[in-house]
């Protein structure tokens, strides 16, 4: 069954670099949600001031990928303890997020980190926040598949590629 599931993890292009090789991963794009005002650009974002959190928005086969492993994934590859910020980027639109479109799906996600913080799976808080999937607009053309199509840009080979490198590593199971 297809599901569509947002999730935000600090810069998109990163999240989205990883994301483009999880099997049951259909379509996935990047973008902005869950911000304050009606239209929204990069510029604005970067700003911090709109309220809106870089995503990657995905669609995926829930017959060929559990939410829970998606969610294996994007915590994986990203820091949910630090909050609005994600290494050296820093802002509330670096901010961990599970934006979800089914009420079934944030229920699963709340059960999932519970499970996670229960066994010790991080030794600070988590400020991952669930919430519902709201305003999302599609990030410039520019943005989109950046990591494939930018593969020797100094943010791409220093933070994306290991994120990528880590994902084949530690989660091959999971790759198309």
């Amino acid at each position: 069954m297809e599901q569509v599931l947002a999730l935000g993890g600090g810069c998109f292009w990163c999240t989205e670099a990883v994301f483009r090789e999880v099997r049951g991963v259909i379509a996935l794009e990047v973008g902005y949600c869950n911000g304050h005002t009606d239209k929204v650009d990069y510029e604005a974002v970067c700003t911090g001031r709109t309220g809106y959190c870089e995503v990657v928005h995905l669609r995926y086969d829930s017959a060929q990928v559990q939410l829970e492993e998606l969610l294996e994934v994007f915590f994986l590859i990203h820091d949910p303890t630090t909050l609005n910020r994600q290494g050296h980027d820093v802002g509330t639109q670096y901010r961990s997020g599970i934006y979800w479109t089914q009420q079934a799906q944030a229920d699963r996600a709340q059960a999932w980190l519970d499970a996670q913080r229960e066994q010790g799976l991080w030794d600070r808080p988590v400020v991952t926040e669930i919430a519902p999937l709201d305003r999302y607009q599609r990030a410039e053309e520019y943005h989109q598949d950046f990591f494939t199509k930018n593969p020797a840009q100094g943010y791409c080979l220093a933070v994306a590629a290991p994120k990528v490198a880590k994902f084949r590593q530690t989660l091959a199971r999971l790759r198309k």
